[in-house]
């Protein structure tokens, strides 16, 4: 008989979106969860699931908040050595701090490095699921998804494309991003938990001839994602304007190659156009917020409220390491003050299905990860809403769940995760 993990705790999980009508009507408050086979068995009153599985290990996590991992799908792990990294715009931001960094992961064995520092750093932190665009080398992509293969974690990756406007160690040729690009695919795409993107960094770094090629190998393949950058920067939205000049808009210079559809996840999109947002929306394309990166390279505001009303699939993301935290609860605290600022708060039950759901659903996952249900793949973190003082002091005043978890979001960090499960395992 396979052995049964019953968490008790505060389990909230979420029955639809909570950006449509009131927000904690999406959500639903349970005693207990029961882990079976790496997934989801059954949630509901932890009285009434101990007396039906009696042979279940039971831990009590009191009143800890159970909830589904984080999934953070628009991240750069190569970048995390470089995270926090000073005063610098995009493009130069790029050119003084990302680029010679990346340099560096032809070598596997540093990146094989990272690539391990990095999913120590998010798992502490309560990520269980991430998508991550690599370097230009196969090493990098093999890395990565070795590394989360060994620990049995569901993530998306690719390797970068680039072939202009990079220093000449991070430029391939549109021939070999598409030749390597479709081995990595093969090699990686739906092994264990592994899924592959095809991942041009953005239409400033590629020729017309190496996005036609990743437009035709994600016609090939149309069942991956592809990931890309939109409409980060103003500066950066003249500068595809004059290397593009025939283009109707900085999306024209990917949908005319090929790259805007239902599986395209597009980072950033704080500019957008009206053709843009009406042609994402029509597409079904997914959208993904990065609120500390934002701020920290001084991008702008993004639209939450605007672009969840047109129907928008969002997602939120850390953007490691432009963004400066590998925490999804910081990067929801910067949701929402950036919130505040357009004038529409986001409620803490928004938050918390933006960092799971709304994420999972970017990605294509939400039937596998992003929640708790029963069948689901037992990605879990388990929080602890009274971590500090400072935190414990609030919370012990709250007069629901909402308020008692909303301290955490604003003022947490890796000591509120008490513990990580990834695929029904304990990882932390």
């Amino acid at each position: 008989m396979a052995q049964k993990m019953l968490l008790k705790g505060r389990v909230v999980s979420f029955r639809g979106s909570p950006f449509d009508g009131e927000p904690t009507d999406a959500a639903r408050l349970d005693e207990a969860v029961l882990i079976k086979d790496g997934h989801i068995a059954e949630i509901g009153a932890a009285d009434s699931l101990i007396r039906a599985h009696p042979e279940a290990e039971v831990k009590d996590h009191g009143d800890h908040l159970i909830m589904a991992g984080f999934v953070d799908p628009h991240v750069h792990f190569p970048q995390t050595a470089m995270i926090a990294s000073w005063g610098k715009r995009l493009i130069d931001w790029l050119n003084t701090y990302t680029f010679p960094e990346e340099m560096k992961f032809g070598d596997i064995d540093y990146a094989t490095e990272v690539a391990n520092r990095y999913l120590d750093l998010t798992t502490a932190h309560g990520t269980t699921t991430m998508c991550s665009f690599c370097t230009i080398h196969p090493e990098s992509v093999d890395a990565f998804f070795s590394a989360a293969q060994q620990r049995g974690q569901r993530v998306v990756a690719g390797k970068t494309c680039m072939d202009r406007n990079a220093p000449d160690g991070l430029c391939d040729t549109a021939q070999t991003a598409y030749d390597q690009s479709a081995a990595l695919l093969e090699k990686w795409h739906g092994i264990d938990r592994l899924s592959y993107a095809i991942t041009p960094r953005f239409s400033p770094t590629s020729t017309p001839e190496q996005l036609e090629a990743m437009g035709a190998l994600w016609a090939e393949h149309p069942h991956c994602l592809m990931q890309t950058h939109l409409s980060e920067q103003t500066d950066e939205i003249e500068w595809v304007k004059s290397l593009f000049p025939d283009a109707r808009d900085y999306l024209d210079t990917y949908e005319k190659f090929g790259l805007l559809g239902q599986n395209g996840v597009y980072g950033h999109v704080i500019h957008l156009e009206d053709r843009e947002r009406h042609r994402l929306r029509e597409m079904d394309a997914a959208l993904v917020h990065c609120p500390t990166s934002n701020t920290f390279i001084g991008s702008g505001l993004f639209d939450m409220n605007g672009l969840m009303s047109e129907g928008h699939r969002i997602g939120l993301a850390t953007d490691t390491g432009g963004g400066s935290s590998f925490s999804m609860l910081r990067t929801m605290a910067s949701a929402y003050e950036i919130g505040q600022l357009r004038g529409h708060p986001l409620h803490p039950a928004q938050l918390l299905w933006l960092g799971t759901v709304g994420s999972a659903r970017v990605l294509r996952m939400d039937a596998r990860i992003g929640n708790i249900a029963p069948g689901m793949e037992a990605d879990l973190v388990v929080l602890d809403l009274a971590s500090t003082p400072a935190i414990a002091q609030r919370e012990a005043h709250a007069n629901d769940i909402w308020e008692a978890v909303f301290p955490t979001i604003m003022m947490g960090d890796d000591r509120a995760i008490s513990e990580v499960w990834i695929g029904g395992h304990k990882a932390v």
